[in-house]
């Protein structure tokens, strides 16, 4: 028998899509919905492009048929807009809120009397306990969930004999299938010796299909040497320009977004294999919009954007080169080798031959992940990096998050590369407190 799914507004401003997401069931969308996608529409954030788009959406399937009764989708199911009679407890009603008309047209549908299950869809925690309170079921969108235990590290341990390190470090690679098995592109192995203390670290190279040793860096990336087994592995992704997505996973302090900086800097400056570092960050703890804040752009976005002026002047002093020693990341913005710019306005460019880094990327949607990523044009690379454990949307989590997702998708594409890196490398007071605080 089918469902019946009735949406909260958030769904479709987090993805569009969800409209066609729930396969041969029945979508119902209550009208208080349509009209605060209709309030979301002039919106210059993401917000209000999604709200365009599922407008679009609707706009598409009311020609379909008579959408107050129900239009056909795609996948077998309908859709239809829902206007509620049904009066919540007295206890409730004092407040005539959207929320509340929301929960009442999921009321209507259990009342009708069939058999049909309703659940409420949304990605307000609240809203789903006061659903639960009235015996109505309700679940997140989870359509691009990945749980904390299934996120890909990008890297696999494995026990093998000592004749096959030997093996690896002599002839320089192994068959792919040396290990009796077949590991996603790019993937790192660490390999240890199951008949004596020794250990190798190596990776799967799609492009010739065999296993290679990981070497320890024989110059720095822009004044940086790894400190740990992560950041050698970071270092090796980022060094190989095949590699168009690389993606970094890690808390605070583990030195994700500096080896990200210094591997475009060191792209921009001295391989000139790039024409620029662009680096973006949302601008969540600024709000949506940057255009009410007073000042220029770049004074806008200073208190936001500073700890990227502090890892390239941290970069910029590790150096004994004089040429960059005393230089800052003023200069190279000058220059026109940096560009660090909100993320709402790197959308609707087209970014060929860059390096486009977006940090803090957990703060993203996965529709937002997919309309920055396919603004890279022929010669870009992109760098993701942020924690997915801190996050500071309210609708996102560690499970459906832009940067969660692009790790997942891309797990088997022979263009990206993902590392997690676990061990943090600030002061010895800084990492206590990210573990015990």
């Amino acid at each position: 028998m089918k469902k019946n799914f009735v949406l909260d507004t958030n769904v479709l401003l987090h993805s569009p899509e969800a409209l066609f997401a729930f396969e041969d069931n029945n979508v119902v969308v209550p009208i208080t919905v349509v009209e605060e996608i209709d309030n979301f529409k002039r919106d210059s954030s993401q917000l209000g492009r999604s709200a365009r788009q599922a407008a679009r959406y609707l706009d598409a399937l009311r020609r379909k048929g008579q959408i107050a009764e129900g239009v056909p989708l795609r996948e077998g199911g309908t859709l239809r807009i829902a206007v509620t009679n049904t009066e919540l407890p007295k206890e409730w009603r004092k407040a005539d809120s959207a929320d509340n008309r929301i929960l009442a047209t999921a009321m209507d549908l259990l009342n009708e009397g069939d058999d049909s299950e309703t659940t409420l869809v949304s990605k307000d925690i609240t809203l789903r306990v006061r659903a639960d309170a009235l015996g109505i079921n309700a679940e997140d969108f989870d359509q691009n969930q990945v749980e904390q235990d299934e996120l890909y590290s990008g890297m696999e341990t494995r026990e093998v004999e000592g004749s096959l390190i030997d093996q690896l470090y002599d002839q320089g690679s192994l068959d792919a299938d040396a290990l009796g098995e077949q590991f996603s592109p790019h993937c790192f192995i660490q390999m240890t010796a199951s008949d004596s203390r020794q250990q190798a670290l190596a990776k799967f190279c799609p492009y010739e299909d065999r296993i290679r040793p990981v070497e320890r860096p024989t110059r720095d990336m822009w004044g940086l040497l790894p400190r740990n087994r992560e950041q050698k592995l970071a270092l090796a992704a980022l060094a190989d320009h095949r590699i168009k997505l690389v993606t970094l996973v890690g808390k605070a302090g583990t030195g994700k977004t500096l080896l990200a900086i210094a591997a475009g800097l060191q792209s921009v400056t001295e391989e000139r294999s790039a024409n620029k570092l662009i680096v973006a960050r949302p601008v969540i703890s600024l709000g949506k919009d940057l255009g009410y804040l007073p000042g220029t752009l770049e004074e806008k976005l200073q208190p936001w954007m500073q700890p990227i002026f502090d890892n390239v002047q941290f970069l910029m002093g590790l150096t004994g080169d004089q040429i960059r020693k005393g230089r800052g990341a003023h200069e190279l913005i000058d220059q026109g080798l940096l560009e660090i710019e909100a993320l709402s306005y790197i959308r609707g460019r087209s970014i060929p031959n860059q390096v486009l880094l977006i940090d803090e990327a957990q703060n993203l949607t996965p529709h937002e992940m997919k309309t920055i990523v396919t603004r890279a044009g022929e010669g870009t690379r992109v760098i993701l990096t942020g924690d997915p454990y801190q996050i500071d949307h309210p609708y996102l989590d560690f499970s459906n998050n832009g940067l969660v997702h692009a790790v997942k998708r891309f797990k088997e594409s022979h263009l990206a590369a993902h590392v997690t890196l676990m061990r943090g490398e600030r002061s010895e007071l800084a990492e206590a407190a990210a573990n015990l605080l």
